[in-house]
């Protein structure tokens, strides 16, 4: 006697009809297993080479008249020959703009300044001997570049960076919460070798975001509105590194100032910085798609 999954055509005539007065909603269950399988597999990593990549940090203000032409300048390198912050295999440098606070109170209160980004500006001034912060200020490799707006200089500086070997090896790994597309599980992993100049070497990440846009209706700026690129929105650490190793994990928001943030893509920066300034390993990831 051949074996059947029904015994009569009756009980299959039953079971039919009752899935059919449910189809919709097993499809969509089913539906909502396999999108929310799909979005826990995707995961971003990256790690970094053997060539020290540039950190290039860009210290500004949407209060300052003189910082537009400088953000412009940011966007523009750091969207050039495939340098896509760090990600491309051709990059040589990270670029990152961080908004200090000291203009706020002139006119104009930059949204996306933060007084770390100020305490910062601040060592690296007095790393060099002096006690005055201005903008725009371009940091390459944790110390100032004046003539940063010169191709040739610029250049120089970069060149100088990556012709040394990585002082610090950096893994990065993004993976999407669970939630929804908007927050994201951080896991950066940071390992000094013997002998790198690492005394009190400190690790540090940030978040960054691009194509934002603010309508500037006071201080120096009024009446323009300002395109922004690489803008640090979190920042974690710094971290001390302890017997060579370091981890940072945190929950993060993948584009804190939208909702609708496909067109405003999000990125992480890690690095690792002594306590000379020299930024001993910079490494980027792009969002995860």
């Amino acid at each position: 006697m051949k074996s059947s999954f029904f015994h009569t055509a009756a009980q299959a005539r039953t079971v039919l009809r009752r899935v059919g007065r449910h189809a919709g909603l097993v499809f969509a269950a089913l539906a909502m297993l396999w999108s929310c399988t799909l979005w826990a597999a995707e995961q971003c990593t990256a790690h970094s080479g053997a060539q020290r990549l540039a950190l290039v940090e860009l210290y500004t203000s949407e209060g300052c008249s003189s910082c537009p032409p400088a953000d412009q300048w940011l966007g523009e390198i750091g969207n050039t020959r495939g340098n896509t912050g760090g990600t491309d295999q051709q990059a040589h440098f990270i670029p990152l703009a961080l908004h200090v606070d000291y203009w706020d109170s002139l006119g104009w209160h930059d949204r996306f300044a933060q007084h770390q980004f100020t305490e910062r500006q601040q060592s690296l001034s007095e790393r060099a001997g002096s006690h005055i912060v201005y903008t725009p200020e371009v940091a390459v490799g944790g110390f100032e570049l004046r003539d940063w707006n010169s191709a040739a200089a610029f250049k120089s500086s970069v060149a100088k960076i990556n012709a040394q070997p990585s002082g610090a090896d950096i893994q990065l790994s993004l993976a999407p919460d669970s939630a929804g597309p908007t927050t994201a599980d951080l896991d950066a992993h940071f390992t000094l070798p013997a002998g790198a100049g690492a005394q009190g070497a400190q690790a540090y990440v940030a978040v960054f975001e691009n194509n934002l846009t603010s309508q500037v209706k006071a201080g120096e700026n009024m009446g323009a509105t300002l395109h922004h690129q690489f803008v640090v929105r979190q920042w974690l650490g710094p971290v001390p590194i302890t017997d060579g190793r370091a981890r940072i994990t945190q929950k993060i928001a993948l584009a804190p100032d939208a909702n609708a943030h496909s067109d405003r893509p999000t990125g992480v920066v890690a690095f690792v910085q002594n306590s000379q300034g020299d930024i001993l390993q910079a490494l980027a990831l792009p969002e995860c798609h």
